[in-house]
């Protein structure tokens, strides 16, 4: 997993680091366990804007041919808007945007809404990590089989070049 030191833009938190009651209460309210990368993640660094902000995609997006933009992850916890169990929780997405209940949304992008990446628990195991792609009528895309390989594949947005 790489260093939240590296992987944060600045020392602000959405919250506080969870303790075991909280991420069971907030694991029995999204119905699903959370991956342990994601718990070890939020233990050192609970949510907040990202300083390693693009990730390649295998194929095309709206955002690039080649990559998705991340903004930010939700910390585990209630207080902070975009935390799990907060204001714009996973369940905000699929009830008041429509975007398919596969699991948990957990990383918002540049587009305000129009795409996020979520935990896909549709096959046993470990959730994998999808881009789900509004404008693309919710097409799903898969970015890496684990949370953990996730993070490994957060690169600087100068990786990419831009138009």
């Amino acid at each position: 997993m790489p260093d939240p030191a590296t992987l944060f833009d600045g020392d602000g938190a959405y919250e506080p680091p969870p303790d075991d009651a909280l991420i069971a209460s907030v694991e029995a309210e999204l119905g699903r366990r959370l991956p342990a990368a994601y718990i070890s993640l939020a233990r050192q660094h609970n949510g907040g804007d990202l300083a390693l902000t693009s990730h390649p995609s295998p194929s095309r997006t709206t955002w690039a041919e080649d990559h998705v933009a991340v903004t930010s992850i939700a910390a585990i916890g209630r207080t902070a808007p975009f935390s799990l169990c907060g204001q714009l929780n996973s369940a905000f997405w699929v009830e008041e945007w429509g975007y398919p209940d596969i699991g948990i949304y957990f990383a918002d992008c540049p587009s305000a809404g129009h795409d996020m990446l979520a935990l896909d628990y549709r096959t046993p195991g470990e959730p994998s990590v999808v881009h789900v792609d509004q404008e693309r009528d919710y097409n799903i895309t898969l970015l890496a089989p684990n949370f953990a390989t996730f993070l490994a594949g957060l690169v600087d947005d100068s990786t990419y070049e831009t138009d």
